[in-house]
């Protein structure tokens, strides 16, 4: 398929009844001898000859036999979950009756300490997901997965890949060595907002650093103290100037919750309006900024089980416009289609499953009509 091919897709009813795009399915690497083919020849040679395919890069922040890491009956008979496109299809895609969906693939090749390999990794998973994934499933869009370690290298990647319009963002991880607003990583922003790619922040960490004051010791610890991560990140955003150096920038908070956005927002207003003086790039309270430029990823959501909870959030935030539909698949955090929190015949959850994405990726209206057709 040519780097610029569209494929036909059309919008169609979902199990909720309005159309369904998904912000958030995972896909993940069987083994490094799955990407050996679409190394180049040194780097094969290298991974050979040290015996570097013996190794496993799985995530230490998504360890695949977690049971919330993958759902009973999305895990495959063999392998790790988000590895079978077959099971994707009838689970993930046909299930839900989605028109689209983004995949991500987080894999410790992202977070390599040697820039070359990371880049040479990243590169290789980038082409795989093209030909095993996206040349055989017209539904799906995926993320440029980049070397967030070396940003000259993570945009040099950008630009190898931004021609094929099916990679609809550029996929980061909220924890790294600095964090992600500082001025480093603004090379991977401007290539982002030139080429009107979002720049998707999921949760997950090199571990260079400690995810919170000092190391965890348990898995519960690091997984409850991501949504920390995201706040911190957020704020690092709004501070450090992305947002005004970048003003058509959008960013996605994948797997971050949603529900402790409205307090960050609050303390982050309340406290600007002291000290604004320090930041004078900062023009606006976050929570306006937040408005214009953040987005969230619906699953995991982080609220009670009691109705109405996710339109409390969206009215403290002042928009519908900032939570886009995901399932997470194949993560565990619902049982059978039980993914939307709102009544989707509502104008929100109209927003939220459909409308607010197409807004939020340019390049998915490019084969999905803007308005939902009649049903």
């Amino acid at each position: 398929m040519a780097a610029n091919q569209q494929t036909s897709v059309v919008a169609r009813p979902s199990v909720f009844g309005p159309p369904a795009i998904d912000c958030d399915v995972h896909i993940a690497v069987p083994s490094i001898d799955t990407i050996l083919p679409y190394l180049d020849e040194y780097w094969r040679a290298q991974f050979l000859m040290r015996g570097i395919n013996r190794t496993s890069w799985t995530m230490t922040s998504e360890p695949p036999n977690a049971p919330i890491n993958g759902r009973p009956d999305w895990r495959p008979a063999k392998g790790n979950p988000g590895t079978d496109l077959a099971l994707l299809q009838t689970k993930a895609l046909d299930g839900f009756g989605t028109s689209l969906a983004i995949a991500n693939c987080i894999w410790g090749g992202m977070v390599l300490p040697s820039s070359d390999m990371s880049a040479a990794v990243c590169t290789a998973v980038n082409d795989w997901i093209a030909k095993e994934w996206l040349d055989r499933e017209p539904r799906l869009r995926a993320s440029i997965v980049v070397p967030q370690g070396n940003p000259e290298l993570a945009v040099a990647e950008i630009e190898r890949r931004a021609g094929d319009h099916r990679f609809v963002q550029v996929l980061m991880l909220i924890a790294g060595q600095n964090l992600i607003g500082n001025r480093a990583n603004w090379p991977i922003f401007e290539a982002a907002q030139r080429h009107k790619l979002p720049v998707g922040i999921h949760a997950g960490s090199s571990y260079h650093h400690p995810m919170m004051a000092g190391w965890s010791s348990h898995y519960l610890e690091d997984y409850v103290a991501q949504s920390f991560a995201f706040e911190a990140g957020l704020v690092s955003l709004v501070s450090e100037g992305v947002f005004a150096k970048f003003p058509s920038l959008k960013v996605v908070l994948t797997e971050s919750g949603v529900s402790w956005l409205p307090a960050c927002t609050w303390r982050f207003d309340k406290t600007w309006r002291g000290v604004r003086g320090e930041t004078p790039w900062v023009k606006r309270p976050l929570s306006e900024i937040a408005r214009d430029h953040v987005r969230l990823t619906l699953q995991p959501f982080d609220g009670p089980d009691a109705g109405g909870v996710l339109e409390q959030v969206v009215e403290q935030l002042g928009s519908d416009r900032m939570i886009l539909f995901s399932t997470d698949f194949p993560h565990w955090h619902y049982e059978g289609t039980d993914a939307l929190p709102v009544k989707p015949s509502t104008p929100l959850g109209r927003r939220v499953l459909y409308e607010n994405a197409l807004e939020t990726y340019p390049r998915l209206a490019l084969t999905l009509p803007s308005k939902e057709p009649a049903t």
